[in-house]
């Protein structure tokens, strides 16, 4: 196993972030050195063979070694800013072999994107199981305290590979177990329901949610004609999309996000016995999602924000942390419970019906080494199973055990992409699978057949003594060839009403917002009015206040409201949560209560949390005294990079506090607080935010025209006393209490 980073040897470095292991010197180094070795946080693919065995080799085997820069094939070069050309102003020689290899590889550097899930980020953790899963499943990653290196891939759906991290979409969470009975991929997403029944229907729910063909805009999100078009025809998806245009589709971050496997799975423990599951992941800091406003300012002032979050947070020792969880139903012929259909994936089972049993514990607690080579070259596929876990009839779950690895072969080149590094179980391979290109592994023997006895029989089959998978013998139905789904699969609004009515008011304000926010982003009317029947069928009041907003009439519903008894577990509010990880930002200048600036940046840091201080220049604050090192000035910094503002005082105006210089600053300002500072304050008030100060920081509060006693203010004693309120609110996410709702 590679050596994972602690969360000791993470904690050294306070302030994530730098690009390289060591600080670089001013001057480009000319003294030939060896490759410098990754950061502390970084790990790479275990160094097991293409064929799943262990190599004990040390991962700087496979990374670029030697001092000096080579071809491909290890020639030393003397020179890689010129062409060979026949004399200084002469044309280039065509025998120039390292401009041919040079230009040509990198000619052929991209691979295909994923058509879906092309943005992502990921990272390597350990999977420990608690035991709790030997009723239900046999296996043998699941067993009390057994370790299982995973990588975990965080994704949005919709949007390229350059599209930003914050948009309105649903986001992928795929995990790979590399167990020792073989590699099991559990591809979910933080939403768990789809909006289809039916896998032939995938490319319809694809090609209407991506850009407009003919322009290729808008990317990364729904809010456009097409989508809405389809979602309010095929009105399966009206569940998906209710969850997607609530907080669940603007998650606060990867670490803050549920995962769910989506499909009923058939587990099998070691006396044969079935039982059907959905799974969880439940995230150890809560679910918590942005607001609309800011994640709309973060997508422009940086959008890598999610993924920059993560690496952030695994480098500073905040290791995230999800529980892995079951919902367990008797396997019966009918595959249904309490009157839910099991098999259709547009349905969930309320936990308040079905507890989520704990079963394991993931930490990710290191980061990549090579995006493309482990992020981007992963490759997921629901049918990489292990004995004890098996696939049921869910129609959508078909279509999906065909796609992915059709879809693979397209995208990494060949059948062989299970040999690349990041892709490679931990578990012997012995397939009989040969050739190919991107063939990697050197097999030996002349008889990749069976039977054969050349080779000595080998490879031989395995029993149920011996590990081997062997899919449950469930009974088939007899029945004729149909194109059909079953009575059930025609519910299509019972469960949005269930969402709805488990959503707390600032939640359902949202939920209204967003629609309204979509639809008036359609052109034709017709798709909105559409929608709006579709909404009658979930709600009166939300039909109502989007048709409001749409300026158009609340049409009635076509069908029975159900009258459902609301799932708290649906909502994300109304608890209390760890902060780790979270970021502080501390407003601060030269003429600042600077002890009180070091106080307030240690009791962030005990606190679990990451302070950043923000000042007008960049450099350190008091340079004579014990320095303190700015990392973000007034030009640079905005609200929505910081959970929790720290002022310490009022900060006079910033030497570049003028328009023409900054535009954020306005007309120039000769007196008072610096205006970006008033700015980043009262965006921070807006979207709910904790802010906190010290020293005459109270006047900077009521120039902002924000009371001293509201929700989430703390603005009285020392600089620790103040950080001590604020963590306790930052519990909640976000004081909500701030905004009265009006539904």
């Amino acid at each position: 196993m590679t050596k994972q980073q602690t969360s000791e040897d993470a904690a050294k470095n306070e302030l994530p972030g730098r690009p390289g292991p060591l600080p670089p010197p001013v001057s480009e180094p000319t003294e030939p050195t060896d490759p410098l070795p990754p950061k502390p946080d970084q790990d790479g693919p275990e160094t097991v063979s293409p064929t799943g065995q262990a190599t004990d080799a040390d991962q700087a085997r496979v990374a670029q070694s030697g001092a000096y820069l080579t071809t491909a094939q290890g020639t030393r070069l003397p020179d890689t800013d010129h062409s060979l050309k026949a004399g200084a102003r002469g044309p280039v020689l065509l025998q120039d072999h390292h401009l041919r290899e040079k230009i040509t590889h990198f000619d052929h550097e991209r691979i295909p994107e994923r058509v879906v899930h092309a943005r992502g980020a990921a990272a390597h953790g350990i999977f420990q199981g608690y035991g709790a899963a030997g009723e239900v499943c046999k296996a043998a990653f699941l067993a009390k305290d057994v370790e299982t290196p995973v990588f975990v891939r965080f994704s949005t759906v919709l949007g390229s590979r350059g599209s930003a991290d914050t948009v309105r979409d649903t986001r992928g969470f795929a995990t790979k177990f590399y167990t020792e009975e073989g590699t099991f991929d559990l591809v979910g997403n933080n939403i768990p329901v789809f909006f289809i029944q039916d896998a032939l229907k995938f490319p319809d729910v694809i090609h209407a949610g991506k850009p407009h063909p003919d322009r290729e805009i808008p990317q990364a999100q729904s809010a456009h004609d097409t989508f809405w078009d389809f979602v309010s025809l095929h009105t399966e998806a009206t569940h998906h999309t209710l969850w997607n245009m609530s907080d669940r589709g603007i998650p606060r971050s990867f670490r803050m996000m549920e995962g769910f496997g989506v499909h009923t799975f058939r587990l099998v423990n070691a006396v044969d016995e079935s039982a059907l599951v959905k799974f969880h992941w439940k995230p150890k800091l809560g679910v918590h999602s942005l607001v609309w406003e800011e994640a709309q300012m973060i997508s422009g002032m940086d959008p890598d924000f999610h993924r920059r979050d993560l690496f952030d947070a695994i480098e500073s020792g905040a290791f995230p942390q999800w529980e892995l969880g079951i919902q367990v139903f008797p396997d019966t012929p009918e595959q249904t419970f309490e009157g839910i259909d099991l098999l259709d994936p547009t349905k969930i089972v309320p936990e308040e019906r079905s507890p989520v049993q704990p079963i394991g514990l993931l930490t990710l607690n290191a980061n990549t080494k090579n995006y493309f080579a482990e992020t981007e070259q992963v490759a997921f596929h629901p049918g990489h199973l292990v004995p004890g876990i098996d696939v049921t009839d869910d129609p959508l779950l078909a279509g999906r055990l065909f796609s992915y690895l059709d879809t693979q072969i397209s995208r990494l080149g060949g059948p062989n992409f299970g040999q690349i590094p990041i892709n490679r179980p931990h578990a012997p391979v012995n397939d009989m699978l040969r050739d190919g290109m991107h063939q990697s592994a050197v097999h030996t023997g002349v008889a990749p057949y069976r039977p054969n006895s050349l080779d000595g029989g080998c490879p031989f089959l395995a029993g149920s003594d011996a590990a081997a998978y062997i899919e449950t013998p469930v009974k088939v139905p007899e029945a004729g060839k149909v194109r059909e789904a079953p009575a059930s699969f025609s519910d299509h609004f019972s469960q949005p009403r269930l969402f709805w009515l488990s959503m707390t008011p600032p939640e359902r304000e949202h939920i209204i917002a967003a629609y309204t926010f979509e639809l008036n982003k359609c052109y034709e009317q017709a798709v909105k009015e559409r929608t709006l029947k579709v909404l009658a069928n979930i709600d009166p009041q939300l039909c109502e206040q989007v048709a409001a907003g749409l300026g158009l009439p609340a049409p009635a519903a076509t069908v029975p409201l159900v009258t459902s008894e609301p799932s708290p577990a649906l909502s994300q509010m109304g608890g209390t949560w760890p902060t780790d990880g979270r970021v502080i930002g501390i407003i601060a200048d030269p003429s600042s209560d600077l002890d009180g600036v070091r106080t307030a940046r240690q009791a962030v840091l005990d606190a679990g949390m990451v302070p950043l201080v923000v000042a007008p220049a960049g450099g350190t604050l008091d340079p004579k005294g014990e320095p303190i090192a700015v990392q973000r000035t007034f030009a640079t910094a905005r609200s929505v990079e910081f959970d929790a503002l720290l002022l310490a005082g009022v900060p006079e105006p910033g030497a570049d506090a003028y328009g023409a210089r900054d535009s954020k600053a306005g007309a120039p300002v000769l007196e008072g607080p610096d205006p970006r500072i008033l700015l980043m304050i009262t965006e921070a008030y807006r979207h709910g935010k904790s802010i906190g100060g010290w020293s005459d920081a109270t006047q900077l509060l009521e120039t902002a025209g924000i009371g001293l006693d509201e929700p989430g203010i703390a603005a009285d004693g020392s600089s620790a006393a103040v950080v001590e309120t604020l963590t306790r609110a930052l519990g909640e996410h976000r004081a909500w209490d701030r905004f009265p709702a009006a539904l």
